[in-house]
C-alpha cells in the first residue's frame, strides 16, 4: 500500500470518528437529594430505557440543599425536599410548574395521603415518601421502656440518647408530649415546649440526623429519635432494634419531587418522575429504603410483611395522632 492510500485511509477513518462525534449528544439528568435514597438498580434501569446518564449528588438537610442552591449552584433536574421546604422554594420562584400531560402516572398516588400533602393538586411537586417519627432503641439494654417522649427525660440514658437537627422536629415532639398541636401558634405554648426541650438537650449526645443510624446499631446510642424508614433499615442489621410511635403522638412528613427553575432537562426530569410513579418501581423503592411511597397500586405488590408492618402502614389510631 503506497503512501497516498495510507493517507487517504486515515482521512476516512478521522471524518468517521468526527462523524459520530456529532451524533446526538446523550442527556445528563442531575439529581440532588438525600443519601441512599434511590435504588442503584433502578437508576441503571431509567439510565438503560431512557438512553441517558444519571449523576446523584447528595445533602444531609432541607438546609443544606436549600443554602447551596441560593449560594447559586445550578445545572439541578429533579431535587427532593421535604414538603415544608417546598412551600419556602414555590415562594421563592426557586422550583416550576408541573406539566400534567408528561406525568399519565399520577394517577397512581394514594388519595388518602393526597388528602394530607401540602400541594394536593400536584402543580409544583409530587410526593416520593411518607414517613413518620419514631423512637428506636435497643431492646437488650434499655428498661422499662414506656413508647413516649417522655423518655427523653431518662438521666440513666444520659450521653446515649439523640435527636433529629431538625427543629420542626424537635419542638414538634416537645409540643405532641404538652398536648398541644403542632401548627400552634400560641407564644405561651411554644415557649412550654421550648423548655421542655432544653430539658431533654441535657440527657442528649447531640441532634444528628445521619449517624444516629449507625450509631444505634453499634451500640454507641442506645435510644434516638429518628425517621421510621431510617430505622427500619438498621433494624435490619441489629435485630435488637426496636422502634415505638409515641403515644402521645408524633410527626407525618413527605419529602417530594420537584424541577428547579434551572433545571436544563425538563422533560427527562419529568420522564424520571412519571418512572417513579410506576407502581412496580414504587414498590422496589419502598421495600429497598422503607420510606413508604404512597403509591396505591404498589401496596399489593409488597411482601405481606411489609404491607403488614405497624411502622410503615400506621394503624387508623396512630394515624389520627399525627
Amino acid at each position: 500500500m503506497n503512501r497516498p492510500v495510507l493517507t487517504s485511509l486515515a482521512a476516512a477513518v478521522l471524518l468517521a470518528a468526527l462523524a459520530a462525534g456529532c451524533g446526538p449528544r446523550q442527556p445528563v439528568l442531575h439529581i440532588y437529594t438525600w443519601s441512599d435514597y434511590i435504588k442503584p438498580d433502578l437508576v441503571r434501569r431509567f439510565q438503560q430505557e431512557n438512553n441517558c446518564r444519571v449523576v446523584i449528588d447528595t445533602y444531609d438537610s432541607n438546609e443544606a440543599m436549600y443554602a447551596k442552591l441560593k449560594a447559586g449552584a445550578t445545572g439541578y433536574d429533579v431535587l427532593f425536599p421535604s414538603s415544608y421546604m417546598v412551600k419556602i422554594m414555590k415562594s421563592q420562584g426557586m422550583i416550576q410548574n408541573l406539566n400534567h400531560e408528561w406525568l399519565p402516572n399520577l394517577r397512581h398516588l394514594d388519595p388518602d395521603y393526597l388528602e394530607m400533602a401540602v400541594d394536593k393538586h400536584l402543580e409544583h411537586s409530587v410526593p416520593y415518601t411518607a414517613t413518620i417519627t419514631c423512637l428506636g432503641y435497643l431492646g437488650s439494654r434499655v428498661e422499662n421502656v414506656e413508647p413516649s417522649w417522655n423518655m427523653l427525660n431518662r438521666e440513666d440514658l444520659k450521653g446515649r440518647m439523640t435527636m433529629l437537627d431538625d427543629y420542626r422536629e424537635t419542638i414538634g415532639a416537645a409540643l405532641k408530649f404538652l398536648g398541644y398541636s403542632l401548627n400552634t401558634l400560641d407564644d405561651a405554648e411554644l415557649a412550654e415546649a421550648k423548655e421542655v426541650l432544653l430539658g431533654w438537650k441535657r440527657n442528649l449526645a447531640k441532634f444528628e440526623n445521619e449517624q444516629y443510624k449507625t450509631g444505634l446499631a453499634s451500640g454507641e446510642f442506645l435510644f434516638v429519635h429518628g425517621y421510621s424508614g431510617d430505622l427500619m433499615q438498621v433494624q435490619e442489621e441489629n435485630d435488637d432494634i426496636e422502634i415505638v410511635v409515641p403515644r402521645e403522638g408524633s410527626a407525618l412528613s413527605f419529602d417530594d419531587m420537584v424541577i428547579p427553575s434551572s433545571a436544563r432537562e425538563v422533560e427527562l426530569a419529568h420522564r424520571f418522575i412519571n418512572f417513579i410513579l410506576e407502581p412496580e418501581v414504587a414498590a422496589e423503592l419502598t421495600e429497598f429504603i422503607y420510606y413508604l411511597c404512597p403509591n396505591r397500586p404498589s401496596y399489593e405488590l409488597l411482601p405481606v410483611e411489609i404491607r403488614e408492618d405497624p411502622i410503615l402502614f400506621p394503624p387508623p389510631d396512630v394515624v389520627e395522632k399525627l
